[in-house]
């Protein structure tokens, strides 16, 4: 016996309709997250930014000491740099708050050193969660609003520490070009290093007391890059989309 289903016409034009408005609304949204955010997940393992399209990214890593912050700051102002990202450790922060404030009336970014130096591939889940937790409620009590970068104290980072920073709601941020100047190799290596900065890099130089070199460096590394790019904040290097991955083993 032959078997007739009759359907319905405009029930099925609905329910297509509703399929493609879900199917955009879900492309949309996928869409929207790979240009705004640092880190997602692929097939091949979990992927972190290092760096974007437009513009350069000076990045400046405070940990420790307070000699060698604040001139890498009047530096910048003199020299007319409008944007900069200063990732300061919680620790540090909370000992140099008029240091803090001087970035922020500058008109830098801050984001996030967590609060001590540890490395947080080698810490259990809470304790990293624990110590960034603890580096935001500092900013918070120095009135720094928005922190929502976070780069870790010794640049080490696994899957795991980018979904902890992830549901924490931070952007995990890395970097595609090392000055190195923490080693203290000497002005002319440092600026060796920083000259091979091309547009769409995120810049890692250092003013903590560790970096005795930097504040000497710095007036012929703006030289050089200047006519490379505008320098921009890593969130406007991040927004302007385009951005590069790098697998995280």
């Amino acid at each position: 016996m032959n078997s007739f289903f009759v359907i319905n016409g405009s029930k099925m034009k609905r329910g297509l309709l509703v399929v493609l408005v879900a199917f955009f609304t879900a492309l949309f949204v996928y869409t929207q997250t790979v240009s705004t955010t640092t880190v997602f997940k692929t097939d091949n393992g979990t992927r972190a930014v290092y760096s974007g399209k437009d513009g350069i990214a000076l990045t400046f890593n405070i940990g420790w000491g307070d000699k060698q912050a604040v001139p890498i700051i009047e530096q910048l102002v003199s020299e007319n740099v409008k944007q900069a990202t200063f990732f300061l450790s919680g620790s540090w922060a909370e000992r140099h708050p008029d240091t803090v404030e001087l970035i922020k009336k500058s008109g830098f970014e801050i984001g996030s050193l967590g609060y001590a130096y540890v490395d947080y591939t080698d810490l259990p889940d809470d304790k990293i969660k624990r110590d960034i937790l603890k580096s935001q409620e500092v900013f918070t009590k120095l009135n720094v609003k928005d922190v929502k970068l976070l780069r870790t104290p010794t640049g080490h980072f696994n899957e795991k520490v980018i979904s902890i920073s992830d549901k924490l709601g931070f952007s995990l941020i890395h970097w595609s070009i090392t000055t190195d100047d923490w080693k203290n190799p000497g002005v002319d290596k440092i600026v060796e290093n920083a000259s091979k900065t091309k547009k769409g890099d995120i810049v890692l130089l250092h003013a903590s007391d560790a970096a005795k070199q930097t504040s000497k460096a710095l007036p012929e590394i703006l030289n050089k890059l200047k006519n490379k790019g505008e320098f921009v904040t890593v969130s406007t290097l991040l927004s302007n989309g385009n951005i590069k991955t790098k697998l995280v083993p």
